[in-house]
């Protein structure tokens, strides 16, 4: 019995040695997310997209995927990129000339694999004397498609009083 109970204690210590001594499984490094680089890529984007609508030719926006929402004050959500288009359009043929909107990116929440960011920022639409005719805040989730973020949802509230 005594020998029994060593034999035992022998291989339960054995046992042990050999799990505490196999090596563990590499874990997979999540990647590196540089929130300040993430945000100068949102910024480039942004002004890219201000660049396009102030020359007034949407046609080569790819600011967009094809499935983005807009969600756009006083109206219905805007569906895909052609609606949101479509509106972007409306809005610069009723427009004055000489009237150019910038956007600032304050603030860029990106998920931990880097392939949404959330994106808080500021815009403001001038005229030609730099009098500002409106501005506000505004959100965007972007996705990362095909290696380039896209908006994919969006909406934005102006500052200014309701009149």
């Amino acid at each position: 019995m005594k020998n029994q109970l060593i034999k035992a204690a022998i291989l339960s210590s054995v046992a042990s040695l050999m799990i505490a001594c196999n090596p563990k499984k590499e874990e997979i490094a999540a990647p590196v997310i540089d929130k300040e680089q993430i945000k100068k890529e949102i910024q480039a984007k942004e002004n890219e997209f201000a660049a396009i609508y102030n020359s007034k030719e949407l046609k080569t926006i790819g600011y967009y995927a094809d499935d983005a929402v807009t969600f756009a004050q006083n109206r219905e959500a805007l569906v895909g990129k052609p609606a949101i288009v479509e509106y972007l359009k409306s809005g610069i043929e009723s427009s004055v000339e000489g009237i150019t909107i910038s956007f600032t990116t304050n603030e860029v929440f990106v998920s931990n694999d880097g392939n949404q960011v959330v994106e808080v920022g500021y815009f403001k639409l001038v005229d030609e004397t730099d009098a500002t005719l409106n501005s506000g805040n505004y959100m965007v989730l972007f996705e990362k498609r095909n290696g380039s973020y896209v908006s994919v949802r969006e909406m934005s509230v102006s500052d200014l009083p309701f009149e």
